[in-house]
């Protein structure tokens, strides 16, 4: 009978070894270092809207939502497919939205069963100061990185975008 064995804990050293590595990789990867400064550039812009407006703060959770709603208004359903997440959470997240002040809940014309998800006239309001906001942030990195760099990282991602847009089409 054999027993289960553990595995050994890694030495020190090679644990560092692979930070080392870990790190290597993450600096060497043009899209790890895309994710991060979304990511640092989303906690900024919702830390800055939070203070500008005086308003409860939004969560990422809530603005990672925000893009997939449709002007004309989307189904739970939908949402939940597009995030990879749970009917539940998008629940929670559009009851939390709704708490704001920013989405409703309206019947769905095409399915009188269903509901959709849409921006309220405040949310409205805010999808446009998120964008001024956002567009300030820019003009901060423009004075930092310089302009012509901004442009050319503008022209980059709209390439990416496009490229990534019609591999799904």
């Amino acid at each position: 009978q054999r027993s289960a064995r553990r595995p050994l804990p890694p030495r020190p050293e090679a644990e560092h070894e692979y930070r080392e590595q870990l790190e290597r990789a993450k600096g060497e990867s043009t899209l790890q270092l895309l994710f991060k400064a979304a990511r640092l550039l989303d906690e900024l812009a919702l830390e800055r809207a939070a203070r500008q407006s005086g308003r409860a703060p939004l969560r990422r959770a809530h603005t990672s939502l925000l893009p997939h709603v449709e002007l004309t208004g989307t189904r739970i359903t939908d949402l939940a497919e597009k995030l990879g997440i749970s009917k539940q959470a998008v629940s929670q997240l559009v009851d939390d939205l709704e708490e704001l002040g920013v989405m409703a809940r309206k019947p769905d014309p095409e399915d009188a069963r269903a509901r959709r998800v849409v921006f309220t006239p405040l949310g409205k309001a805010q999808l446009l100061e998120g964008l001024a906001l956002l567009r300030s942030l820019e003009e901060e990195l423009a004075g930092a990185i310089g302009r012509k760099r901004m442009t050319e990282l503008h022209a980059t991602l709209s390439a990416i975008l496009t490229t990534l847009q019609n591999r799904r089409d």
